[in-house]
């Protein structure tokens, strides 16, 4: 890829300057800037930062428990925007981490068309004062330009304005690098990106159980292309098995666990050779079909058993106490594969089965809720669904009587598991209530 300075010689540039010249005083911040930059050849590259190697062992964050990401041997976060942008930086510093982070960029899906010069001037202008603004701070490790730009969109076109965007980036700042997040590993996206968007220092991919594909591209299409992975998990809401209502089924804690400290090792470790690093989503707590399904924090603050398995990948030790392991949950004896149906107003027995590595004294807590019924894509905002009271008997046992909703329809129980130590397992079984006339 290109990354010689282009000169910028398009006619919105004066309008720019004139339109920020009253933010000439942004971007002032403690320490100054640290120099970051991609290195290398085929099959060879790397960051470096104040001239060292740096490989990004991160997570994408939308809480500022940065301190909790360094004990567990983590380098860095991501942003998917610049909210609280200064206080992310600030924090990051203070824990001795970075921070990429994410330029407002909006995606085609949101109606906004990128032939309307109009939009395009403004949404420059936006770039141009959140780079000023914040270039110089210590922290700082890259610009992310938008957040998978091309989910559900195909024109071209898109990717030239990226290109003019990077421009711009490197423009007022020669000391981070430049890249975008694409969502999935498709050759099309990819060959239109390295094609149209040259001035981007490397690419970055969000992928979950496509993740497998990546040795087949990392020695193909992108052998000489350095690359990030800018958001991996467990296996997506969208991959996974589905009830006979279309429930998706959710791994526990522990399943979810060994899948990232098996994707980190068959899948991200291998492939550092054109990969600058990674970061795992999500460090923090957002419904996103669940409670649960993406994050490593509860509700409630405690950290999971994905952290011990990300601690264990980037420092190859295991934390000295870890979050209670989860074997099995069966609600009226069956599993979440299982189309678990009840009566109306009947009553039924849920059973845990979980342990504590470290021998910890568990307590647990039950909670019952409708099932989701979000059509968000691409990780859209979903409202947190309310907790459904009064059919769980005692919601603090380890087994638990619940009384079916009145109500059919679909639903979801779940249960957490906690050591007393700040951790915790977790599972949940989707179910639905039918009448006996509507089994017939």
């Amino acid at each position: 890829m290109n990354r010689e300075f282009r000169r910028l010689r398009a006619p919105w540039i004066a309008a720019l300057v004139c339109a920020l010249w009253s933010c000439a005083g942004w971007g002032q911040q403690p320490g100054g800037p640290v120099k970051v930059e991609v290195v290398g050849s085929e099959g060879n590259y790397q960051l470096l930062r104040d001239g060292e190697p740096y490989l990004v062992k991160g997570a994408g964050a939308i809480v500022l428990n940065y301190a909790e990401l360094t004990r567990r041997g983590g380098n860095s976060v991501r942003t998917w925007n610049i909210d609280m942008a200064q206080a992310r930086l600030d924090q990051a510093m203070e824990a001795g981490i970075t921070v990429s982070l994410c330029l407002p960029v909006v995606a085609p899906r949101y109606g906004f068309d990128y032939t309307d010069e109009t939009f395009l001037i403004a949404q420059r202008t936006r770039i141009w004062a959140a780079v000023e603004r914040y270039r110089d701070h210590p922290a700082l490790l890259s610009w992310i330009l938008g957040n998978e730009l091309n989910y559900g969109h195909t024109d071209p076109a898109l990717w030239d304005e990226i290109n003019n965007l990077s421009r711009i980036v490197h423009h007022l700042d020669p000391n981070h690098p430049t890249t975008t997040a694409i969502a999935g590993l498709e050759e099309d996206v990819i060959r239109a990106v390295q094609e149209r968007a040259p001035d981007l220092d490397f690419l970055s991919f969000q992928v979950y159980g496509a993740l497998a594909l990546l040795p087949e591209y990392a020695d193909g299409i992108l052998a000489d292309t350095p690359f990030m992975i800018t958001e991996w998990g467990p296996l997506g809401h969208w991959e996974v098995a589905a009830t006979e209502w279309g429930a998706p089924v959710e791994q526990n804690s522990s399943v979810k666990a060994k899948h990232y400290r098996d994707q980190y090792r068959k899948f991200i470790a291998p492939h550092l050779g054109n990969g600058l690093g990674s970061y795992a989503f999500l460090w923090g707590q957002k419904q996103e079909r669940t409670p649960t399904w993406y994050s490593m924090f509860t509700y409630s603050g405690e950290t999971t058993a994905t952290m011990d398995a990300l601690q264990a990948a980037w420092t190859g030790e295991d934390p000295e106490n870890r979050a209670p392991r989860v074997r099995s949950l069966l609600l009226h004896g069956k599993n979440a594969h299982q189309n678990v149906t009840l009566l109306p107003g009947e009553r039924y027995i849920a059973r845990l089965s979980a342990s504590d590595p470290d021998g910890d004294e568990l307590r647990y807590q039950w909670a019952l809720r409708a099932e989701s019924q979000a059509t968000a894509e691409g990780g859209d905002f979903e409202e947190a669904i309310e907790e459904i009271d009064g059919h769980i008997e005692n919601t603090t046992l380890r087994h638990i009587v619940m009384r079916a909703p009145e109500t059919p329809g679909a639903y979801r129980l779940f249960v957490e598991v906690y050591d007393g130590k700040g951790h915790a397992g977790y599972a949940n079984v989707p179910f639905r209530v039918q009448t006996q006339a509507a089994r017939r």
